[in-house]
């Protein structure tokens, strides 16, 4: 039958077939989840074969057939459909964590496998930031080297596969696979316990080299739960009233505003209000500083930042907004949840572009970012990193593009060949009760761009050394810079 199924996927190329309700055809043997999730997946997701060939994506979907027979338990199947859905290298096509039934969540993300440290993967290093156990500690800056006698490069290299990205940029699956604080669930976590486990004996035997030591040390570490990695999250409820950014002024009259998300969604905080109201405050200031670093996305809430920089309206750099289809199919609206049904008919927004795609011509998507003021005259640092992957990425292209400011630190995550967002839908699979996330309006850019992220106008890396002195070099040259201007 991978004859008949990649006719099917060939036919769902076609200008006809895109405004076709879909027909669920299926091997005789697969499963009714495998069957529907890749109906879905070839009917609507606008980046499938962005990085993929149809080939490949009917035989990734075979093993994850075999995969899902036999009685799978629950963890089987979410890890074979983690590391499926990451070979179509999207950063927004995956199990999310926080979108599954309670039940399913309980049993796959509270559980006492976890390791007792945070930590930052720089380069095939991993580096510890905080030691979030009790009784012996590793002290920040530590460099472990195994844990239960497994390299942690054999254990980087396992995980990376199932981590979910734009294209080949790896400095975004390392920075997922780093524990940081700024997610509720961490993913490194969660992969980690799904293939490894608990330790044997009760404890982690930890190998690691500490600060300015001349050898390698062994540590016994006891496994923590989620409930106990929650005490160490820093990032607030963006469902609040409570701001969700930092703002301070040193005494050489510079801003440093920290926005580790913008996730403002159902936030009952006025942040535009509060933004506002502190860059009004610049008048006569030395210069800006908007970190990024721990911030993937959310809202453009960086859109009123550049407005207020720039004096003239913005237009944006011309991007093609494509979708796959006008109208989903009524076979598979049973499956895809959203909190915007108009998702589900473009209607006459979308036009025809291509035997692959229509194109999305929305008016409240338009490409122009109008100038507010009073305009602001002060020199603007922004501090990037590989977390920076969608709204944030694309904020800092939007920098470089306008000249409005300086990159700082490491390169973005995300991917200058385009990425998938901007609408979504969240489908369950029936049989499994597995949810992933769908994107619905991949973004292609004119010409050929490389599969990487931004590289920063200025780069900057942070050493183990650094983090043991409590060093942030990153904002330290952003800092020189803006006092130079």
């Amino acid at each position: 039958m991978m004859n008949r199924r990649l006719f099917l996927s060939a036919t769902a190329l076609s200008g006809a077939a895109l405004a076709a309700p879909a027909v669920l055809h299926a091997k005789r043997t697969e499963s009714g989840d495998i069957r529907l999730l890749g109906e879905i997946l070839r009917t609507l997701h606008p980046g499938l074969h962005r990085y993929l060939s149809p080939y490949r994506f009917e035989t990734a979907l075979d093993r994850l057939d075999s995969a899902w027979q036999g009685g799978a338990s629950l963890e089987t199947r979410f890890l074979a459909l983690t590391r499926f859905l990451a070979q179509i290298r999207c950063g927004h096509t995956y199990p999310s964590f926080y979108n599954q039934r309670r039940a399913a969540a309980d049993r796959l993300f509270t559980r006492q496998d976890r390791l007792p440290f945070a930590f930052r993967w720089i380069g095939d290093d991993m580096v510890v930031t905080q030691y979030q156990g009790d009784g012996a500690e590793l002290p920040p800056g530590s460099i472990v080297k195994a844990i239960d006698g497994v390299p942690v490069r054999q254990i980087l290299e396992a995980l990376l596969p199932l981590v979910r990205a734009d294209g080949g940029n790896d400095g975004k699956r390392r920075a997922l696979l780093s524990t940081t604080g700024t997610d509720a669930i961490e993913t490194f976590d969660v992969l980690y316990g799904l293939i490894y486990g608990a330790p044997r004996s009760g404890r982690f035997v930890v190998r690691y080299r500490a600060p300015g030591a001349a050898s390698d040390a062994l540590i016994d570490l006891p496994p923590i739960d989620l409930a106990h990695r929650k005490r160490f999250i820093r990032a607030l409820d963006p469902r609040s009233n409570e701001p969700l950014w930092q703002w301070t002024m040193d005494q050489a009259g510079i801003a440093t505003l920290t926005m580790p998300g913008w996730a403002v969604y159902n936030s009952k905080w006025d942040w535009q209000t509060w933004l506002n109201d502190r860059l009004d405050s610049l008048k006569g200031a030395k210069g800006l500083i908007v970190d990024l670093r721990e911030n993937e996305g959310g809202n453009d809430c960086g859109d009123l930042i550049l407005a207020r920089l720039s004096g003239q309206d913005i237009v944006r750099p011309r991007v093609e907004r494509l979708v796959r289809y006008r109208q989903t199919p009524k076979a598979l609206d049973p499956y895809l949840d959203t909190w915007d049904d108009s998702f589900r008919n473009w209607g006459d927004q979308a036009v025809p572009h291509s035997d692959r795609f229509f194109r999305l011509i929305r008016q409240d998507d338009a490409g122009v970012i109008a100038a507010k003021g009073p305009q602001l005259r002060v020199p603007m640092t922004v501090l990037t990193s590989a977390q920076n992957s969608s709204a944030t990425f694309q904020f800092a292209s939007l920098v470089r593009f306008t000249g409005l400011g300086t990159l700082v630190g490491g390169t973005t995550g995300g991917n200058r060949r385009g990425i998938n967002g901007g609408a979504f839908f969240f489908v369950r699979l029936p049989e499994s009760g597995i949810e992933f996330d769908l994107p619905l309006i991949g973004h292609y850019p004119e010409g050929r761009e490389p599969d990487a992220g931004l590289v920063p106008d200025v780069p900057v890396m942070t050493s183990a050394a650094d983090i043991a002195a409590g060093r942030d070099p990153a904002l330290d040259r952003a800092r020189a810079l803006l006092l130079r201007a």
